[in-house]
């Protein structure tokens, strides 16, 4: 089948899943996987793997731009105003899931580079989802302020988390014995030249505004630098979503009106990060379910489990109020994108194990962003944060508002 034709298939199916799963008020990213999953080789075949292989430039554009979406949230304004105590917490609900998943996989007697894979992906968080619940409802106080920033930071932890754990893995799948340079000091280099990179690309970035003022210019300058910065990423062996991440970042510092031109690439990229979903379901192996019923639920528990009292540590050590210590960490369960992505990443590096990570972390996404969202709902509403309007206000707002009396 011809690629664009392929797209077009994946495209539509994806539009129309949505609608699916708006009647059980679910969230589009389920539609897309479902949609990718449905049309895929696994199941009805309208998209073929080869036809899939050629899409990878899609799934790693897409990739690139999701970075550089939380690149954007790192402005030092918001990260000075909400304190050290948010790196804290989030520091330690993303570590505490990392370690837990990484020892109990393992001691199941699952393979190490497998648990280290899985241990890297539990970190990461779905932003997009989070902030949903609390735009839904209107959330507001100290869980929520505290919850916002910390789901957009520890993606961030998830991506280096990745590139050291992912490093160690290959150690240990080639038989290699331990190597401090390669284990740790290589891994830590290409962190730190990744962000060095990005960090200038972010500056000619928001040097170039100066000279283009235009919103088509500056969204044309985003994209290329993104397509620039994954570029120079794999030609070089570098973290292109660490390289993303970091212009991002340093774009929204440099320039106080990057947040329009951030807001139009949002709406360009709809479409790409649509396709990244539908995609990412189509690989979804369903053959290899059955086989990972239990490491399916003792990632999707254990993940809960540290992320729960991690940030309870993390919440403790930063002397929270209470109820922050109590439902921050049931406010972290969604997962998305940015797992969706180094699932992929892990199918290059460890194929070995990459099918079986990968159809682990789809279907926790879905089942996360199923029960995910509820929960976030429940713990805002028990820490006192979603204000429940009487019905009879309700339906007072509901009112057409009164023409008004003509002067006398």
């Amino acid at each position: 089948m011809h690629t664009l034709l392929s797209i077009a298939i994946a495209m539509i199916a994806g539009l129309l899943l949505t609608r699916v799963v708006k009647l059980v008020k679910l969230p589009n990213v389920t539609g897309y996987l479902v949609a990718g999953l449905l049309i895929g080789p696994y199941c009805f075949r309208l998209v073929s793997a080869d036809t899939l292989a050629t899409l990878d430039i899609i799934t790693v554009a897409a990739l690139g731009f999701i970075a550089f979406s939380i690149g954007s949230e790192f402005k030092l304004s918001h990260i000075k105003a909400i304190g050290g105590k948010i790196l804290v917490i989030t520091a330690c609900e993303a570590v505490g899931a990392v370690i837990l998943v990484d020892l109990v996989v393992s001691l199941l007697g699952f393979p190490v580079p497998m648990a280290l894979c899985l241990g890297a992906i539990a970190a990461a968080t779905a932003p997009a989802a989070t902030l949903l619940v609390v735009r839904q409802y209107r959330a507001q106080g100290e869980l929520t302020s505290t919850l916002l920033p910390v789901v957009a930071m520890d993606d961030a932890i998830g991506l280096m988390a990745y590139a050291i754990s992912v490093s160690i893995a290959k150690m240990i799948q080639n038989g290699e014995a331990f190597n401090f340079m390669s284990t740790l000091v290589s891994p830590l280099l290409e962190i730190l030249l990744s962000l060095a990179v990005g960090g200038v690309i972010g500056v000619i970035v928001a040097i170039s505004n100066r000279f283009f003022h235009s919103r088509a210019n500056r969204l044309m300058i985003c994209i290329a630098a993104v397509m620039l910065g994954v570029g120079v990423a794999q030609q070089f062996g570098l973290s292109h979503l660490l390289l993303c991440m970091s212009i991002g970042a340093v774009y929204v510092n440099l320039r106080d009106d990057a947040i329009q031109t951030l807001e139009q690439a949002e709406s360009w990229t709809a479409p790409l990060f649509m396709l990244f979903f539908v995609i990412s379901g189509a690989d979804l192996n369903v053959a290899v379910l059955p086989s990972l019923g239990l490491l399916g639920v003792v990632y999707i528990v254990t993940r809960v489990v540290g992320k729960y009292f991690g940030a309870y540590i993390g919440c403790t050590i930063s002397k929270t109020s209470h109820k922050i210590r109590k439902y921050l960490g049931l406010s972290l369960i969604p997962q998305a994108g940015v797992a969706i992505g180094i699932a992929q990443l892990v199918v290059k590096e460890l194929p070995e194990y990459g099918a079986s990570i990968q159809a682990v972390i789809l279907c926790a996404t879905l089942i996360y962003e199923l029960i995910g969202p509820v929960i976030t709902k429940y713990s805002l509403l028990k820490a006192g944060e979603i204000v429940v309007e009487p019905k009879h206000q309700k339906n007072k707002d509901a009112q057409p508002p009164q023409a008004p009396q003509a002067a006398n």
